[in-house]
């Protein structure tokens, strides 16, 4: 079936996973327990710190104990959607001070900038929150890339590799999943959307080979 549209990871694919692991999670680290003790009461912070109690099982947990499971959390890179949300709301401060700078690949903002020129919508997936999404495209050593997104989804939609996240995806997008190709660098996510009807590219920065699925090692190897 014809591609009618472009699902992208982010960590591994169009950018670094170094930036995220050696700037973004430590940066989080450092600035997550002043910036959950200055707003904790605001509602949208509040709402998340909640969320941290349930899926923790301690609803009586105070700020300081809420912030030490955060940062477990972040030391374990757990895939959990409050810690997840406060990250971004992290990071935003740190992008709108100038002290951060989202990285991604020549390559691949050569290619999303022709895809986008040529018509072909663009969506991303990534098990950052959306608001981290946008902050990375946003915000990037490139520029404003966000314009050339039509959408965003994060683990709200479901965990990356199963399947039925990415059902939900294409029915989000209004695209059959056969219609969409899915880039990632994680073979175990390239399987769960394939299995959900989508066409698959692997990214190799390095080598190397990801299953059966297609791969390459840049974005200039991609033509759908």
């Amino acid at each position: 079936m014809p591609i009618t549209a472009i699902l992208t990871d982010i960590e591994g694919t169009t950018s670094a996973v170094s930036f995220v692991f050696d700037v973004l999670f430590p940066f989080a680290a450092q600035h997550m327990p002043g910036y959950v003790r200055a707003h904790a009461a605001e509602p949208a912070v509040a709402a998340q710190l909640d969320a941290v109690r349930q899926a923790s099982g301690e609803p009586g947990a105070d700020v300081e104990r809420v912030i030490a499971i955060l940062l477990g959390w972040l030391a374990e890179d757990r895939k959990a959607t409050p810690l997840k949300a406060l990250q971004g709301m992290v990071w935003a401060q740190g992008y709108n001070a100038g002290l951060l700078k989202g990285h991604v690949y020549p390559d691949a903002v050569e290619a999303l900038t022709r895809w986008h020129a040529q018509g072909l919508p663009l969506y991303v997936y990534s098990s950052g929150s959306v608001q981290a999404q946008k902050l990375i495209f946003g915000c990037s050593q490139a520029g404003d890339l966000t314009p050339l997104f039509n959408g965003y989804f994060d683990t709200t939609s479901g965990g990356k590799r199963e399947a039925q996240s990415y059902r939900t995806i294409s029915a989000a997008m209004g695209v059959a999943a056969g219609q969409v190709l899915f880039l990632s660098d994680v073979v175990e996510e390239l399987d769960a959307a394939r299995a959900a009807g989508m066409q698959t590219v692997g990214l190799v920065r390095e080598g190397g080979e990801l299953g059966d699925h297609c791969c390459v090692e840049t974005f200039a190897g991609i033509n759908p």
